[in-house]
């Protein structure tokens, strides 16, 4: 077969014997040249034809932006070039044992392959055994623990020291931390401890950093089963509790307190919830049932319903909002109305006012990010209590009318300031860590661990290598910055030496103050309907403005 506009370039897709394993691929070579063959080296596509393979590099996103955690498959044999019959190849045949022995006497460093990455989210009793919960002041917390963070090397960080990697994108810490982590033995490189944080990283390498870790509190008000069947796991989750793992929260979350204190376990989220959000939450407890409700959604076949109190008195009449929704910053998790956004539409009709405020309910026929709080801005009756939507830092109307006088860089700035100063990072599902150079310089806290105490620091942690280190476990996560993780030995260690955390003297927020006006009230598909009950600040009588 022959292509081109003179017959001069042609391709010929043919079967050839692979001995490495035993198996046979197909490649795509030249037709004028044994030479110019080019060597398949992704997976095999759903057309049989082989892609490239996705390097280790930096991930997919997901509709959030957020990163998909976990390893990629690992990349397929490098096929050698295949002659055709009659043909003398140019360059020796490559010896297996020789390869081995040469890569060995050079002394370069070997990465060995990745590990194939794990399907689904599932969390065991190993998992919810690291620590426990006690209850103060009307708040969950969780007792500090030890953990191992985990991560493939990104593709930006190959061919740059951890020294680099640790200085330009992990500035939560001084560098005089991961010195001191490093000599406790708390960072590894493909399973060994690191020996010098000038290390050059490679395609694969895999770290696993331990530390001490403290979650955010939550709510005391127990998650409430609404329906459990085969199929499904129905709950009306409080407001200020992240559905999964997600930031500085892992026990804190609805799937580790249902798998902990319901024994509920591997199940799949339906759909999401703002952690601020409360209500209706339904998790599948198969594959097959979450895909056919996924295809629901697809299909436009789930109706949801909310109630939300907000400022000011709102029209009588069913209002539309059909302003298009533009993510400000994924990373802070900020929307804007803008016209170059996604369209959408919600439908709002008031079901009472106090004189204050209104009770309405709002019925999302899209699923942007944030939709309801920000059409709600947008319509000015922003949600009392939105500690986004409803801020100073809109400006004086706050949006109302998409009038907002200052970039989305200044907006950032102001809205990561405000909760900073009232260390509500949270809020902004960030911490310290994520904030970067444009922001206030979020290293001060920390900065009390200097080379002055570096030793005595050490010596403190290396008392504790009995404690601290543990067989790593097979779950995929990025360092210092979790999705999922990987457990370790649980321990009675609630401070640690190395930990600024420990150090810091961090005031416990009122319960009240976890509370966003904004329930999921209803969820209901073409087999199925499930509704919590009205919360006491959607009740006619409430006077709590």
């Amino acid at each position: 077969m022959r292509l081109g506009a003179h017959g001069r370039l042609g391709f010929l897709v043919r079967w050839c014997f692979d001995p490495r394993p035993l198996r046979f691929v197909r490649t795509l070579g030249s037709c004028r040249s044994p030479m110019a063959e080019t060597l398949s080296t992704g997976v095999e596509t759903a057309g049989g034809l082989r892609a490239p393979a996705q390097q280790n590099g930096d991930g997919g996103s997901d509709a959030r932006g957020e990163p998909l955690l976990g390893p990629p498959e690992p990349a397929g044999p490098v096929t050698e070039p295949t002659l055709r019959t009659g043909e003398q190849s140019s360059t020796p045949a490559a010896d297996p044992g020789k390869r081995k022995k040469r890569r060995g006497a050079t002394g370069e460093r070997v990465v060995p392959p990745p590990k194939k990455r794990r399907t689904g989210v599932s969390f065991g009793n190993e998992h919810f055994a690291e620590t426990s919960y006690y209850f103060e002041g009307g708040l969950r917390k969780v007792r500090p623990y030890y953990f191992d963070f985990q991560t493939y090397c990104k593709g930006r960080w190959v061919g740059h020291s951890l020294l680099h990697v640790f200085s330009t994108e992990f500035r939560a810490q001084p560098l005089a931390y991961y010195e001191a982590a490093v000599q406790a033995g708390r960072l590894h490189l493909n399973e060994e401890p690191v020996q010098d944080l000038s290390v050059t990283l490679k395609d694969n390498d895999f770290l696993r950093n331990t530390v001490h870790r403290h979650e955010p509190p939550v709510t005391a008000e127990p998650i409430r089963l609404l329906a459990e069947n085969e199929d499904v796991v129905v709950v009306d989750k409080p407001s200020s509790i992240p559905v999964h793992p997600c930031g500085r929260f892992r026990h804190n979350t609805v799937i580790f307190i249902l798998g902990k204190e319901h024994q509920l376990k591997e199940l799949r989220p339906l759909h999401r919830l703002d952690r601020l959000t409360s209500g209706v939450l339904m998790f599948a407890k198969t594959a097959a049932v979450s895909e056919r409700i996924h295809e629901q959604v697809r299909n436009r076949q789930l109706e949801k319903e909310y109630v939300c109190r907000v400022e000011g008195e709102f029209p009588n009449n069913e209002v539309t909002c059909k302003e298009p929704i533009l993510v400000v910053s994924y990373k802070v998790g900020v929307c804007r109305v803008d016209p170059r956004g996604k369209p959408c539409e919600t439908l709002f009709q008031r079901l009472s006012y106090n004189a204050h405020s209104s009770v309405v309910r709002c019925r999302p026929l899209t699923g942007r990010t944030h939709q309801i709080r920000v059409h709600l801005q947008f319509l000015g009756h922003p949600i009392i209590n939105d500690p986004i939507y409803n801020s100073l830092a809109w400006g004086p109307s706050r949006g109302r009318g998409g009038h907002i006088p200052k970039t989305d860089e200044e907006l950032l700035r102001d809205l990561v300031t405000e909760h900073q100063t009232k260390q509500s990072l949270d809020v902004l599902d960030l911490c310290e860590s994520d904030l970067s150079p444009r922001f206030p310089d979020s290293t001060a806290a920390s900065s009390e661990l200097a080379k002055a105490n570096l030793e005595e620091l050490i010596t403190a942690a290396q008392k504790m290598d009995g404690v601290v280190e543990a067989p790593p476990q097979d779950l995929d996560t990025m360092i210092l910055v979790p999705e999922e993780a990987a457990e370790t030995d649980v321990t009675n260690q609630e401070t640690d030496p190395l930990c600024t955390e420990c150090r810091l003297v961090r005031q416990d927020p009122l319960p009240q103050d976890l509370v966003m006006f904004l329930h999921a009230l209803r969820y209901k598909g073409p087999d199925f309907e499930y509704v919590s009950p009205m919360p006491a600040w959607a009740q006619d009588d409430w006077q709590g403005d």
